[in-house]
């Protein structure tokens, strides 16, 4: 039996095991969003965890692999559990939607997760393998999640019936183009300026909605 003095000593080691996953997720994005997934060394991604390249393929036995433990952590994950509070919702479509787009993606901006679009628009045609796993883990369960929340307005009478799958690329895409910029123009010294993040994500949700919502007039039509 381990006297009481030997037990602490353990556990910050523990502690640290424990750990690295996390660790080498976080150093990989940072490596991969500054020097791209292609130009990035293995043993770099180790070395700013703070860990020996043998330890990194314990967990993930090759870059890919490390990407998209990336992938899913940030977004997968997160696209899933927004779709189960979704499933618990019982108020307003218009409420849920923005609730779900404006949360979301300001908490996206504010991270380094932001860095994950640009990562994979950038990388994936050469690596054919991740752009399948984006397309499974990311793309698919987002347009799903979204398309529900429109058509569950539709349905109960709150939304105009849309053409869903456009509506869906008409929310999504200025979101991931906000991102895209955050890490190019943005990044520069000479940056190109731009309104406040998060009013843009606010204001484009409400111009959105406000095309949806059955309620809201029509707009003039034009004189030829």
């Amino acid at each position: 039996m381990s006297s009481p003095t030997t037990a602490p000593r353990h556990a910050p080691r523990q502690r640290r095991k424990e750990a690295r996953p996390q660790e080498l997720i976080d150093a990989a994005l940072a490596l991969f969003a500054e020097k791209g997934f292609a130009a990035t060394r293995s043993e770099e991604v180790a070395a700013r965890a703070g860990v020996a390249k043998g330890t990194l393929y314990l967990y993930y036995p090759s870059k890919e692999e490390l990407l998209k433990a990336v992938i899913s952590q940030r977004l997968s994950s997160q696209i899933a559990a927004a779709a189960e509070e979704c499933e618990r919702f019982d108020g307003p479509s218009a409420v849920l939607l923005t609730e779900v787009l404006t949360n979301w993606w300001i908490s996206v901006f504010d991270s380094p997760t932001s860095a994950v679009f640009k990562l994979v628009i950038t990388e994936v045609r050469n690596f054919p393998e991740i752009a399948d796993f984006y397309r499974r883990e990311v793309v698919e369960p987002g347009q799903q999640l979204i398309g529900k929340i429109l058509e569950r307005g539709i349905h109960r009478g709150e939304f105009r019936r849309v053409d869903v799958p456009a509506a869906v690329l008409s929310l999504i895409f200025p979101m991931i183009m906000l991102c895209l910029h955050k890490h190019s123009l943005a990044a520069c010294a000479q940056a190109v300026p731009m309104i406040d993040p998060h009013t843009f994500i606010r204001q484009h949700v409400e111009l959105v909605l406000h095309g949806l919502r059955v309620d809201a007039a029509p707009a003039p039509r034009s004189r030829a």
